[in-house]
């Protein structure tokens, strides 16, 4: 495949806190993928570096193959729909539009006319008196319109509710599906947008701890549960990121799939087996990562 773009050795540092270190990674052409971790991991800073609105400390950073930085001809095949994003205070949602389908050569005004009606988005009143959400739909409808060839969403839906949120993945995966291009979507939502994404990038205390295809990882891992006695001996020389315990029963998340032989042992046990959804085992890998206890102690009915 091809990579549009190539990070080597990646550091940036503010003072005395490091947000990113030393990573290297690819992202391919026309994928969409899950740029994933808690707030402060460094998702924000590594987007920002890659679009040239962010300087590294270390490292090199091609897009296209070019250095970014005051690069037009990079530049323009990228957008960066942030959800902090500032507007002039006299600027309408038209304004905003307007600017976008001058800058970005791919800009479809059809979509945009048809994400504004989905959104229903009031494009007389000022941006800056719109709600969170409606400030949010603004972000979304020009990452989607704009059909750049590497598009950045750094969550800028978060104010929108549950219904506006899913229009937004509908509208991305059938505009995709026609028009392909690279998309990376940065989310604390991850079994929202589990079904969008094709390969995902973890990043942790500012380092990529996790970069595989989608369903790759979905295979990674499995939740035992049953007698606790019966889940130890199972479990016994495999890595385990989580356990839960209530009483006599133990629900252990242990890395590794399971082989004809294994799911025999545990039937025999009369061990439950149940699969770890995406946002589960990066939840537990970043854990474990950071070396958090993996002994957990549940209240009654806590324990799934």
């Amino acid at each position: 495949m091809t990579h549009v773009v190539e990070v080597k050795g990646l550091t940036k540092r503010y003072r005395e806190t490091t947000a990113v270190d030393d990573v290297s990674f690819t992202i391919e052409k026309d994928t969409i993928y899950g740029l994933l971790g808690r707030n402060g991991a460094g998702k924000t800073t590594v987007m920002s570096i890659l679009t040239a609105q962010n300087f590294a400390t270390r490292g090199d950073v091609r897009v296209f193959g070019e250095n970014p930085y005051e690069n037009h001809r990079v530049l323009s095949r990228m957008c960066f729909v942030r959800e902090s994003q500032r507007y002039p205070d006299d600027a309408l949602p038209t304004h905003a539009f307007k600017t976008a389908r001058l800058f970005f050569p791919n800009w479809n005004q059809h979509l945009a006319e048809r994400l504004i009606d989905d959104f229903q988005l009031p494009l007389k009143r000022r941006i800056k008196k719109l709600s969170r959400g409606q400030l949010s739909a603004v972000g979304v409808i020009i990452g989607l319109a704009s059909r750049a060839e590497i598009t950045f969403f750094d969550e800028p839906y978060l104010g929108l509710d549950a219904v506006a949120r899913q229009i937004f993945y509908d509208r991305l995966l059938e505009d995709y599906t026609e028009h392909p291009r690279t998309v990376i979507l940065s989310s604390h939502l991850i079994d929202e947008v589990s079904n969008l994404i094709e390969r995902v990038l973890v990043i942790d205390r500012g380092r990529i701890i996790m970069d595989e295809d989608t369903d790759s990882v979905r295979d990674r891992a499995v939740n035992v549960v049953g007698d606790t006695a019966a889940v130890d001996a199972f479990v016994a020389g495999r890595e385990v990121i989580h356990r839960e315990s209530l009483g006599r029963v133990s629900s252990v998340t242990v890395l590794g799939a399971l082989s004809a032989g294994d799911r025999e042992r545990l039937s025999s046990a009369g061990l439950d087996v149940a699969p770890v959804s995406l946002q589960q085992l990066i939840v537990r890998t970043t854990q474990h990562a950071a070396g958090a206890p993996e002994h957990t102690s549940v209240d009654e009915g806590a324990l799934r």
